[in-house]
């Protein structure tokens, strides 16, 4: 896995160690002014320039006296013939046709203004004969005041890591020619990556000043791969989007909201993948009649019944218990109704607990002797009291005094470690066993998020503000951290919301800040494309998010936990929220929705299934509805990992934030985007609000729930505006409405 953190430049503004032909190529072009001027534009304060080299057509953007960028838009190492501008399509600004002997090229500009704009920059192949393709260059320069790539300085903050998004976020300082995201849609690039059998890994990112975007090209050897472009048929091979920013300074909060501006603007010009309505409700009900009914989800001890984290498989522990049995906590509540395996899972909470340390323990005291029970990951500590802590919120008398007598251990831990947690620790004296994840030194970085959210839970229950205070303590020291923050999604996303709620509640914006860098840290571990490499053409994957910071995979488990986080921090959040970040939080939250269906393994061909799982992690039981830990966004066998219970609660989760029952009525509503408010103005009508980001649209769905017909429905705007439905099954009339209105519907 290509995995690059933080690429430094050379700020000293002396010559690099290597100097790349690109860069030396360009340079001399430069300098000696042989670039032919094709076609001039300009965008917002920017110029830009279509101009022709020896070997590539270029495309320079610049800032009058700020320097700018040089991007390789089509390159030719045998030359080309011919170039010339031919008729744009609609929306595009130019169009360039290009002869080589390799065949005919096609450039693409489009021009995006706004407050953010946006440069796009399409290129296309057709071969003339079949086309084996081979080393293409990085296509980014940044340039100096004097066109020169090597005195432009700046530093690149953020880059492609493994199958994630293709993108690289950097800033030009010296001059201050501003902010940049390059963006690569690689959902366009699929035809290309299924022609040549390549994969974008870590494709886009690079040494300044030569960075951007590598074309994934056949690994070269002995015998090279022999899978060629086909004659005749275009096709894509870049799709480049540069956002800019004119700001180049600022703090890692500035930094971090400038990056999700850019990337929240981004998303507004791509096309977006299509999502489709699935059934949540019905799969929490079959996940229950399994946790329930198979021996292989549960197993008896102390004569009470736990969770197997796999099936079949592994130690019970707190950390999973507590996972299923508060996402089914929140069913019930929905769905008004008590199912016995909650009661069964709540009663055996206490054996978990150590009243020596005076903390819940991982394991129970009779777990197997290949098992440190001593040894505890530190995210291990205050995730299960998080859980324990919505319960108590709630009205849960019994895990409020667990929580309370758990609590103080957690702070000792907390101030032990400086705020600053290792990755495993020992229970009983903190005791480091594993310090860091990687030769930087960092542990888990985003614990200090959790523990602030516990810490707020803490507060909310008892008024004390000591809580408010260790709350502080922790997102405090997880300052300077910028894109290296994240350890594990779910953990971040949850320092996101401790963060919104402590604006909330200290009314201090450096806590709403801070909550961009724990979002940024999360989004940049994001995909943000749709895979049709290998297995990944029988699932989705749009804006799904890597378990930890260097996973090569997706898990459900942080998937569905992160959903309710950012379910939290859109609900505490108000009109000052950055609405880029508003946008990316509701589509990551839709995308959840429809892209976490193929976790279940009865979604997915058994061919896409491995075989074999992780020693001691069981196996998968295709009749069971329990999700797999595992999908890849390069297509890799999914379920290598095994199929985790502990991931139950998704369907539960799902369920119970998107369904809503409408009392004396014969439909329940879905949406898949959250409903902040409602009121019923009169029997026969329901208004509420929608959360999501501007110009975009959410789905509603009015599902029948009895075996009375749907009525007749209207349903309109905040203006009066009249929306159509469509009947798209028998069952359910679906409507496309502002994912940011206020939606009354009548019957």
């Amino acid at each position: 896995m290509n995995v690059i953190h933080k690429i430094q430049s050379h700020s000293t503004g002396d010559t690099p160690a290597g100097v790349t032909p690109g860069v030396a190529l360009l340079r001399e072009e430069l300098r000696a002014g042989t670039l032919g001027l094709l076609k001039t534009l300009s965008l917002g304060s920017r110029t830009i320039e279509l101009a022709a080299g020896h070997d590539a057509i270029w495309v320079l953007v610049r800032r009058r006296g700020r320097g700018g960028l040089a991007m390789r838009a089509g390159f030719f190492p045998a030359g080309y013939r011919e170039a010339r501008l031919v008729r744009a399509a609609a929306g595009e600004a130019l169009r360039l046709q290009v002869e080589s002997p390799i065949g005919i090229h096609r450039i693409a500009i489009t021009l995006h203004e706004g407050a953010i704009p946006l440069l796009e920059v399409r290129t296309s192949v057709e071969p003339s004969m079949p086309l084996l393709t081979s080393f293409i260059p990085r296509d980014l320069y940044p340039l100096g005041d004097d066109d020169d790539p090597l005195s432009a300085r700046g530093e690149v903050e953020a880059a492609q890591r493994g199958m994630n998004t293709g993108a690289i976020y950097f800033r030009i300082r010296e001059p201050e020619f501003g902010s940049v995201l390059y963006f690569q849609d690689l959902t366009a690039l699929n035809p290309y990556f299924r022609e040549t059998s390549t994969k974008p890994d870590g494709a886009v990112g690079g040494v300044w000043p030569e960075i951007g975007y590598l074309v994934p090209t056949p690994p070269q050897q002995g015998t090279p791969p022999v899978e060629p472009l086909p004659p005749g048929q275009e096709t894509l091979i870049s799709n480049a989007l540069l956002a800019f920013h004119d700001e180049a300074g600022g703090d890692e909060q500035e930094m971090a909201r400038r990056y999700l501006s850019l990337l929240g603007s981004v998303l507004r010009h791509i096309e977006l993948p299509k999502t489709d309505y699935r059934d949540w409700v019905w799969r929490a009900e079959r996940s229950l009649k399994d946790l329930a009914g198979s021996p292989k989800a549960t197993v008896r001890h102390y004569g009470h019944r736990y969770v197997h984290p796999y099936t079949a498989a592994e130690y019970p522990d707190s950390m999973v218990q507590l996972s299923v049995l508060a996402s089914i906590r929140d069913y019930e509540v929905w769905s008004q109704r008590k199912v016995p395996i909650g009661a069964e899972l709540a009663a055996g909470l206490g054996k978990f607990y150590d009243s020596k340390l005076k903390t819940l323990r991982r394991y129970l005291p009779n777990v197997g002797k290949d098992k440190d029970r001593n040894a505890v990951d530190s995210w291990y500590l205050y995730h299960p009291l998080s859980q324990l802590g919505r319960l108590a919120i709630d009205g849960d008398q019994p895990a409020m005094r667990l929580f309370r007598k758990c609590i103080g251990y957690g702070i000792k831990a907390a101030r032990h470690f400086d705020y600053k947690w290792p990755i495993q620790f020992d229970v009983r004296d903190f005791k480091v066993i594993q310090e860091a994840r990687d030769d930087m030194g960092l542990g888990q970085t985003d614990v200090g998020g959790m523990y602030a959210y516990v810490m707020l839970q803490a507060f909310e229950l008892t008024d004390d503000k000591a809580y408010l205070d260790e709350a502080r303590a922790a997102i405090d020291a997880a300052k300077g951290m910028r894109f290296e923050l994240n350890y594990q999604a779910n953990l971040t996303a949850w320092g996101a919301a401790a963060c919104m709620r402590l604006w909330r509640i200290a009314n201090d914006e450096t806590y709403l800040r801070q909550s961009y860098v724990y979002l940024a840290s999360f989004f940049h571990n994001a995909a943000m494309w749709e895979s049709e490499i290998g297995h990944a053409r029988h699932y989705r994957n749009f804006l799904g998010v890597t378990a930890l910071h260097d996973a090569p995979y997706m898990a459900m488990y942080e998937c569905f936990d992160s959903f309710a986080a950012f379910e939290r921090y859109l609900k505490d959040s108000g009109p000052d929220l950055d609405p880029a970040v508003r946008r990316l939080l509701s589509e990551y939250c839709r995308y959840a929705l429809d892209r976490a269906w193929f976790y279940y393994p009865d979604a997915l061909p058994e061919d896409a299934i491995s075989d074999k799982q992780r020693e001691n992690n069981g196996h998968v039981d295709r009749k069971l509805s329990f999700p797999l830990e595992d999908l890849y966004v390069d297509g890799q066998d999914a379920g290598q990992v095994g199929q985790e219970i502990y991931g139950a609660g998704a369907a539960f989760v799902f369920a119970s934030r998107t369904f809503h029952s409408v009392n004396d009525a014969p439909f329940r509503i879905f949406c898949d985007h959250f409903l902040l408010a409602s009121e019923r103005p009169s029997e026969r009508a329901l208004s509420f609000q929608l959360g999501g980001g501007e110009d975009s649209e959410a789905w509603l769905h009015l599902i029948q729930t009895g075996r009375a017909k749907l009525p007749e429905f209207t349903v309109t705007t905040r203006s009066g505006k009249r929306l159509k439905g469509s009947r798209q099954a028998a069952d359910r009339l679906s409507y496309r409405v502002p994912a940011d209105g206020q939606i009354t519907i009548t019957w």
